[in-house]
């Protein structure tokens, strides 16, 4: 509820952080004494999750924007350099040893902060639905072509499976959802690579015969980084466990480094593809590429990258749940999240138009998230990642109630950031008016940078980092 005020985390049930064990943290900060693990762990975990196809429809729909194979590999390669503010982003988990929403508090106020809470739950939930719905087709279409009888009852076994498989690792916590994305990226990681070896050979890499306009290129950017600007809420849920010695900078270029390599090299893949054949269906446009031999691997592979990838949206709903006020343990709050993903699958797979429905809504969320990620991050900037742990728990005896639980610096400027973005998203549901005077352009990620600014105008000289020892 919206008026939740929460009071100091009660400390979770003490138990180590072990494998194919139901961790026992949630929220709660993580002691000093059961902290583990080391800045490749932050590698494996961003360069596994990854892994997924939906980089290589990323790649394909730049070209689609108009954009020629050597312009959308540059666009790909700006949407992979991003995950440096991914990396960045992880370190107040270690310094806090707290969920990255839960940190978001210093910047909104425990009750501002609801309502972006909320939103990316939303978000969470619909990016774990997509992906379920495209494990679940390749599923589908591995069964089939090893002669199992197509039609509902398979595409239900289908997506039974795929559900089992995320909804398990997440289920056990941290350190399995860390071993499984290490273990799993060896695999994604060498069918991947021999994809792109296939696929680039083939690549027509002469210029268009038209110049793209700025719409192609905005459209393409925005493709491109709303990944992963998505992430943002999440990178401290994975590094609240590191010890707080960990070097700050190598969790920075660890996490950059592995959502850099992943992105960038799926997303070269679906350049590469969509510069031979349409993409328009892009699992079967990739398939029609490859030879006979490899056409099983490939659907196996699009089937383990979407389950890699849902097992860290859905890990992270669970944490967020709790910040919204769920009063369960973590592993039982994760049962509301599987539920609405399986319920929403359901939906996709079967309505024939829930998809790109769901799609359309979820796109049109960065006008919200832009913003919320810019303020956020301006936010630690200020604090120099220098937080009070235990406020941030903490209700109106706390440093981050402000007034009545508003930060009104927080929440000026994340309504100015959304303002700027509504006002030049292009989507398909919502088409702002300065796109047109802006020659088709979609600036809807500027918003991050405006909000940013805003937040630094408003907060400087009010915002100070903590005492280290807080």
């Amino acid at each position: 509820m919206l008026g939740h005020e929460p009071t100091r985390a009660e400390p979770a049930t003490t138990g180590r952080d072990e494998v194919f064990q139901v961790e026992k943290h949630g929220i709660d900060p993580i002691p000093d004494d059961e902290r583990h693990g080391s800045a490749k762990d932050v590698f494996w975990l961003w360069f596994g999750s990854n892994l997924t196809f939906t980089y290589v429809i990323n790649g394909a729909l730049a070209v689609a924007f108009g954009l020629s194979f050597w312009q959308a590999t540059a666009v790909v390669v700006l949407g992979g350099l991003s995950f440096a503010v991914i990396g960045a982003a992880g370190l107040a988990g270690v310094r806090t040893g707290t969920a990255t929403l839960v940190i978001s508090r210093a910047a909104f106020g425990v009750r501002g902060n609801w309502p972006a809470g909320l939103l990316n739950w939303v978000v969470s939930i619909g990016y774990t639905i997509v992906n379920t719905v495209v494990g679940t087709l390749a599923l589908e279409a591995f069964l089939a072509d090893l002669g199992w009888a197509a039609g509902p009852p398979a595409r239900a076994l289908a997506l039974a499976v795929t559900l089992a498989l995320t909804f398990a690792v997440a289920l056990w916590g941290h350190a399995t959802v860390q071993f499984a994305e290490r273990w799993t990226a060896y695999l994604l990681a060498a069918g991947f690579a021999v994809l792109l070896v296939l696929l680039l050979p083939g690549a027509d890499t002469a210029a268009p015969s038209a110049a793209p306009g700025a719409a192609g290129w905005s459209l393409a950017l925005v493709v491109m980084l709303a990944g992963p600007f998505s992430y943002l809420p999440m990178p401290a849920d994975y590094t609240r466990y590191l010890p707080r010695t960990t070097p700050l900078r190598a969790v920075t270029w660890s996490g950059a480094l592995g959502g850099f390599l992943s992105s960038v090299a799926l997303g070269v893949a679906g350049v590469a593809a969509a510069t031979q054949t349409d993409m328009t269906d892009a699992v079967a446009g990739t398939e029609s590429l490859l030879p006979g031999w490899f056409q099983p691997l490939f659907l196996a592979l699009v089937l383990g990258g979407s389950v890699t990838n849902s097992i860290i949206t859905l890990y992270s709903s669970s944490l967020n749940l709790q910040v919204l006020g769920i009063p369960w343990s973590r592993a039982r709050a994760l049962l509301i999240s599987a539920g609405v993903t399986a319920a929403g699958s359901l939906g996709a797979l079967f309505l024939t138009d829930f998809t790109t429905s769901l799609l359309s809504f979820l796109s049109l969320l960065i006008i919200v998230f832009a913003p919320w990620g810019g303020v956020f991050l301006a936010d630690m900037v200020l604090r120099r990642c220098a937080y009070d742990p235990a406020a941030l728990h903490t209700g109106a005896s706390g440093a981050y109630w402000y007034r009545a639980g508003w930060h009104p610096a927080g929440g000026a400027a994340l309504l100015t950031g959304m303002l700027f973005a509504a006002l030049t998203c292009d989507s398909a549901l919502w088409t702002g008016p300065l796109v047109a005077p802006l020659g088709g352009a979609d600036l809807t990620l500027l918003g991050a940078p405006v909000a940013a600014l805003a937040y630094v105008l408003l907060a400087r000289g009010t915002v100070a980092p903590a005492p280290r020892d807080a």
